[in-house]
């Protein structure tokens, strides 16, 4: 078995017990890259003499006794949008082809401060408006998109390049590339981890956090990522718990509310059923099964909408000025959108999301957790990036993934996306459990559990030679 398919627990183990070094474990990384990337182009940038430079480092301080924990010598991808000194972050964008940062983005230190290794910057639709990520193909199948807006970095987890890759989560961006190409992803609550570094799309939707092969990777990861910065003014002064303290206790009395309206609506029959078999391991685990119902559904994508396309266009407002060519067509289209919206329009939404988040806190009165599919279908066609439902609507790939992702953007909530099963396609499909604001160590709990239940987890997509485990 290449070093590449072991877990992430399993590489930590053989690192601290000196079985094998970062150094190989980074060469393994770099092989699996070169066997698949040109299949899925899921890296802008690799960065291979600094990631064999900082396992070298790992080594000898290990070597030295300087074991720094589970992340230490374990290699890491960063999306594109989160600033690494000495190395270009481009945001996936002709604006920002040059930029090489003089700083890392805080999240970034942390990770390095824990041990990681650097691997390259992975992917995004540009500047994170979007959820396709044209430029990266799908490592179940290429010809099918990676989600987005961390397309990459789920295309590089889903291959086995990485155990790790950085994303963030806006409108679904972190949840829908781990749904379609077979990972976890976790976006923790709004203000748990610092933004600090990382290119804005909507100030405040944005979240930061990974994309892992395992749910407990995302807790240790998280974990580590997390803490209050005062430079990002959404960061909130919580503390940091153990997450894996407790993951593996099981669901055995958790009230797991299951919508009966929103998630049911415009979703494939695979996907709701997906969704139906997670929750019906989750009930067999001990867990309560709660029909419930979401508050202000008919305003949810409307309010997501309304608030991401003014404050993207106000952050982009300068680079439109002086060089609205250096755009993709695309995205230059949605920043011209954003600035048609009246000012009016955008404080209402604003009064909405206060009204959609006092009506989340009063559902959550009754459950401990919200389960639903957390993309209504498998991967789109990248030629074709549409859905067609029964009813004749046709939607864009972008719209449909953000509608189910939506709701834990406009309230902060924290929502970990789990694989929860495989197409007749053999593409897969996810379930996202949302939970109470800080209150990570729950959801996650539920999706270890979930894990440890079912074979769906952890597996390596078969792009290139590689077998499925």
């Amino acid at each position: 078995m290449n070093l590449y398919e072991l877990s992430l627990s399993d590489l930590s183990a053989k690192i601290r017990a000196r079985e094998i070094s970062p150094v190989e474990v980074v060469e393994s990384s770099l092989s699996r890259l070169a066997e698949v990337e040109p299949e899925i182009t899921s890296f802008v940038t690799v960065t291979p003499e600094l990631a064999r430079e900082q396992a070298a480092a790992a080594e000898k301080e290990i070597a030295d006794g300087h074991y720094r924990g589970p992340l230490h010598g374990i290699p890491l991808g960063v999306k594109d949008l989160y600033d690494t000194a000495g190395v270009r972050t481009t945001s996936s964008s002709d604006q920002r082809k040059d930029h090489v940062p003089t700083a890392d983005a805080m999240s970034v230190s942390k990770l390095y401060d824990a041990g990681m290794v650097l691997l390259g910057k992975t992917e995004t639709h540009e500047f994170a408006y979007g959820a396709t990520t044209p430029r990266s193909g799908n490592p179940w199948d290429p010809t099918r998109t990676p989600g987005g807006s961390s397309g990459g970095s789920g295309a590089a987890v889903g291959a086995g390049i990485v155990h790790v890759a950085l994303g963030s989560d806006t409108g679904g961006s972190i949840r829908i590339p781990a749904a379609v190409c077979g990972t976890v992803g976790l976006k923790p609550t709004y203000g748990r981890a610092p933004r600090t570094g990382v290119a804005s799309l909507s100030w405040s939707l944005d979240h930061v956090g990974p994309l892992t092969r395992n749910v407990w990777d995302a807790a240790v990861v998280t974990e580590a990522m997390s803490g209050y910065d005062r430079r990002d003014p959404a960061s909130v002064d919580v503390g940091t718990p153990d997450f894996t303290s407790g993951i593996g206790d099981g669901v055995a009395g958790m009230r797991i509310g299951i919508p009966t309206n929103y998630y049911t609506e415009n979703v494939a029959p695979e996907a709701t059923a997906a969704a139906r078999a997670a929750a019906s391991v989750l009930e067999g685990l001990g867990a309560e099964l709660v029909e419930v119902t979401i508050p202000y559904a008919e305003h949810m994508l409307a309010t997501e909408w309304a608030i991401l396309t003014p404050e993207a266009s106000a952050y982009h407002m300068d680079a439109t000025r002086a060089a609205p060519e250096r755009f993709t067509d695309e995205v230059r289209s949605f920043v011209e959108l954003g600035e048609a919206v009246l000012a009016v329009d955008y404080i209402n939404a604003l009064r909405l999301r206060t009204l959609i988040q006092q009506g989340f806190r009063d559902l959550f009165g009754s459950i401990d957790i919200l389960l639903a599919p957390t993309v209504p279908g498998v991967a789109a066609r990248r030629d074709d990036p549409f859905f067609t439902w029964e009813d004749g609507t046709v939607e864009s790939a972008t719209g449909a993934y953000s509608r189910m992702s939506a709701p834990a953007n406009v309230t902060g909530l924290p929502a970990l996306q789990v694989p929860a099963a495989f197409s007749t396609d053999g593409l897969p499909l996810g379930v996202q459990m949302i939970g109470r604001p800080f209150d990570e160590a729950v959801i996650l709990r539920a999706g270890f559990a979930l894990e440890k239940a079912t074979d769906t987890v952890g597996r390596i997509a078969p792009v290139g030679t590689a077998v499925a485990s």
